[in-house]
């Protein structure tokens, strides 16, 4: 059975489905651990819809930390001011957690 969810997961919403693997912005946890997040938006598996308001009640999303120390890919920041000379290069990688979903309770 086709079973989604919609969940805020560190301030950012993801679809997610059981066997999912996403990137989220970091957690606390280290890899292996088992995390769940409450803050379900709406729950759909097949024929039923729930959309909670702000949350669906008694929703859990079940994960497992695969990697808590993954990076993002690389953003450059230039900044140029043209006829002065003037030009430099900064980058940063982001970190980021990786998580397998288990199910959606």
């Amino acid at each position: 059975m086709f079973m989604y969810a919609i969940v805020d997961i560190a301030g950012q919403q993801f679809k997610v489905e059981a066997g999912n693997e996403i990137f989220v912005n970091r957690l606390a946890a280290a890899n292996g651990a088992d995390v769940e997040f409450d803050k379900v938006l709406l729950i759909e598996n097949g024929k039923d819809i729930k959309v909670g308001a702000p949350y669906v009640e008694g929703a859990v999303v079940k994960a497992t930390v695969i990697d808590d120390n993954a990076k993002a890919d690389k953003v450059l920041v230039f900044k140029k001011i043209r006829r002065k000379g003037f030009q430099k290069c900064n980058g940063h990688r982001q970190k980021l957690t990786k998580i397998k979903i288990n199910e959606i309770a």
